[in-house]
């Protein structure tokens, strides 16, 4: 038996759920792995594993740029490495928030082992494909963003039942760091590209007031993978808690846009255009803000984070043989196109037309 298995068992012995029928659920492109719980009673609960060597380490508030890039991705992108005490100090913040988090029934920090709620199948993507009308949906889901973004908890450090977690500002460093995967893998997935250093010194250049704007107006907690597929319909509680959160492990201060465009914007399914403008005015008037001000930041975040997600899937494809992801590109690249085009962004879009090809661009 793998020594996996046996820290597993042992864990669900010590939780009172060595009787539990275990039933592994479907992957996703990270190092986690989840099991369905059901108790002799008929009760079900979610067995979360995340062995903690499995990726490099996160970053320490006191380390320096140079520091975070020589210790790995995840500290230069102020990721959790999807450290188990991260995502249950997270999950008590937004629960403290009055948003919907699963209950932490049991933790072990050392071994990355958690039993939690479970909310069940019901993710947004799912219920809207089997007919539920999406509008609805996707208003809670502001309401719930804008719920947060209104509490006025912004802890340094995140208390919790596995221990306390920063809270780290999604800095102009993790900002570009997510816009270079782009360059970085790009050409290994197309191998005739080519960026030569005079293209790369640019792209940092035309980045960079966009990466320092997000860093300057970090001032919210961002889910920061806020999308229909992270989003469970609980209808049987009230308000903003009827939106139940999931994945939210690597939360971060961020910019009151990121995880709207996120939601508006998504990789993985089309969100009609009208729907999208609705959504962004009710967030605006809800949170009383300057919506051109705001519009502005929404697309100029969303262009670099379309960015950021084609170098990963780039990356997914390429590194990982994972060739199902080539089939998200052409609507992040429509999502890209169309923010390219909108203003303040001209030099990043001319970048484009000198350095990506037409026919690479979707």
């Amino acid at each position: 038996m793998p020594d996996r298995e046996h820290l597993r068992l042992a864990f669900l012995r010590s939780a009172g759920l060595a009787e539990a029928t275990r039933t592994p659920l479907a992957g996703d492109a990270s190092t986690r792995r989840y099991e369905r719980l059901t108790t002799p009673s008929g009760a079900t609960l979610m067995l979360m594993d995340q062995p903690p060597s499995a990726e490099s380490q996160p970053c320490d508030p006191a380390w320096t740029p140079e520091q975070r890039h020589a210790a790995g991705w995840n500290a230069v992108a102020r990721l959790s490495a999807g450290r188990i005490e991260a995502f249950a100090a997270v999950a008590d913040h937004l629960r403290h928030a009055g948003l919907s988090t699963p209950d932490i029934i049991a933790v072990d920090v050392g071994n990355g082992l958690a039993v939690i709620e479970d909310f069940g199948d019901d993710l947004f993507a799912r219920v809207i494909d089997e007919g539920e009308p999406q509008a609805p949906l996707y208003l809670a889901a502001v309401d719930a963003l804008a719920r947060l973004h209104l509490t006025g908890l912004y802890p340094d450090v995140m208390p919790g039942p596995g221990g306390g977690w920063p809270l780290l500002k999604y800095d102009a460093v993790a900002l570009q760091g997510g816009a270079d995967l782009f360059v970085q893998w790009m050409p290994k997935l197309h191998p005739g590209l080519d960026f030569g250093p005079a293209a790369l010194e640019e792209w940092q250049a035309v980045w960079a007031p966009v990466a320092a704007m997000g860093e300057q107006k970090s001032w919210v907690t961002a889910h920061r993978d806020y999308h229909a597929e992270n989003l469970i319909w609980l209808p049987d509680r009230a308000w903003q808690r009827r939106v139940g959160m999931i994945d939210f492990q690597d939360a971060v201060l961020a910019h009151p846009v990121w995880d709207l465009h996120s939601l508006l914007q998504d990789a993985r399914r089309d969100v009609p255009p009208e729907l999208e403008a609705v959504c962004f005015t009710h967030y605006c008037e809800v949170m009383m803000v300057d919506r051109e001000a705001y519009r502005r930041d929404y697309h100029a975040l969303a262009a670099l984070n379309e960015a950021r997600i084609l170098g990963v899937f780039a990356r997914l494809i390429a590194r990982d043989g994972k060739p199902r992801y080539a089939a998200f590109m052409p609507r992040v690249w429509a999502h890209l196109n169309a923010n390219l085009g909108k203003p303040g962004l001209e030099a990043v879009a001319a970048w484009f037309d000198r350095h990506m090809p037409a026919g690479l661009r979707g």
